[in-house]
């Protein structure tokens, strides 16, 4: 009997003020399993970092993609979400020249995909391919939020990753908005129309 190759997906960054929407596709190889996979928020950021680099050297196929900040804004963040999982996947298919049997993604809404997929609530706790690509989206991201706070350091975005916390929100009414901060946003729609 052949092995069934099924595809973990997965997404970080749906309530972030700022900055892309990551997803990640992961498939598992099940003869190198790896220990401590979960639901990404649940790990330490330390934790997240050394899963997602043997994530990356045992899996059998991975591939990370995302929306941008205008594509969110366009699109809405949900339909952005599903294009970066649309993305991973079919970057996955190119990258490692492998077709998958199935597709399980985290939620309870599937990615247009040419290939049987199913939606499971919660799967970042219970599939381990969906628990080893949240991990790989949200490293992803953060890795990217890093990079964006050396370029505006004064909204403080290594502290929160782009999240509306008070501090987040403070920087936002003090500086202004940048440009990559997410327009469609409400508490960035409220500072907008404010300042006009």
């Amino acid at each position: 009997m052949t092995l069934q190759l099924i595809c973990g997906v997965d997404e970080a960054g749906r309530g972030p003020l700022a900055g892309a929407v990551y997803a990640a596709a992961v498939i598992l190889n099940p003869n190198r399993p790896i220990l401590g996979l979960t639901d990404s928020k649940k790990l330490s950021e330390k934790k997240r970092d050394l899963l997602s680099a043997e994530i990356k050297q045992h899996a059998i196929a991975w591939a990370i993609a995302s929306s941008s900040v205008e594509e969110i804004d366009r699109i809405n963040i949900l339909q952005a979400s599903l294009l970066a999982m649309q993305r991973a996947i079919k970057l996955l298919q190119q990258q490692f020249n492998i077709t998958p049997d199935l597709v399980q993604v985290d939620g309870n809404k599937c990615p247009k995909i040419n290939l049987p997929c199913e939606a499971i609530v919660q799967g970042d706790s219970k599939v381990q391919a969906i628990s080893a690509a949240s991990i790989l989206a949200k490293v992803a991201r953060d890795t990217e939020l890093y990079a964006l706070d050396k370029q505006y350091p004064q909204y403080g975005f290594a502290k929160h990753k782009g999240y509306p916390t008070v501090f987040h929100l403070e920087m936002l009414a003090l500086h202004g908005v940048s440009t990559i901060h997410r327009l469609s946003y409400a508490p960035v729609k409220r500072l907008i129309a404010n300042q006009f």
